[in-house]
C-alpha cells in the first residue's frame, strides 16, 4: 500500500466524516429534538483535525484488513467498530424523551457513518 493511496482514502474518508456529521446534526436536531430542548451544549473545538485524525486511523485499520485478509466481511469489521465509537453513549443517564430519541438517532448515525466509510475504503483501498 502506498503512502498516497492512504492519504487520499483518508482525505475522502475524512469528507465523508464532516458531510455525515451535518447530516447527524439536521437529523437530530430538527427531527429527534423539539426546537426548545438544550440537550447538546456547544460544538468541540478542533473537530476538523479530530475528524482528519479519526479518518486517518480508520484507514490504517482498513489498510491491515484489505492487505492481510481481503475484501471480505468488511462490513461487519466496520459495523463492530461504528458500534464501538458509539457505545458510551449508550450509558447516558436520563429519562427525557427527546434525550432517548437523540440518542438513537445519534447511534444509529454514528454505525452508519462507519459502515458507509468502510465502503469507501474498500473502494479505494482493494
Amino acid at each position: 500500500m502506498t503512502l498516497g493511496r492512504l492519504l487520499v482514502a483518508s482525505i475522502a474518508v475524512a469528507a465523508w466524516f464532516e458531510i455525515a456529521r451535518f447530516v447527524t446534526n439536521y437529523v437530530v436536531n430538527r427531527l429527534a429534538i423539539p426546537p426548545d430542548a438544550s440537550v447538546y451544549a456547544g460544538i468541540p473545538t478542533r473537530l476538523l483535525t479530530r475528524r482528519l485524525v479519526e479518518a486517518l486511523l480508520l484507514t490504517l485499520i482498513a489498510s491491515l484488513w484489505f492487505d492481510s485478509l481481503g475484501s471480505g466481511g468488511w462490513w461487519l469489521l466496520f459495523l463492530l467498530i461504528g458500534a464501538l465509537v458509539t457505545s458510551p453513549k449508550w450509558f447516558v443517564v436520563g429519562s427525557d424523551a427527546a434525550r432517548k430519541r437523540a440518542l438513537v438517532a445519534d447511534s444509529l448515525f454514528d454505525i452508519a457513518r462507519y459502515v458507509i466509510a468502510g465502503a469507501l475504503l474498500a473502494w479505494r483501498l482493494s
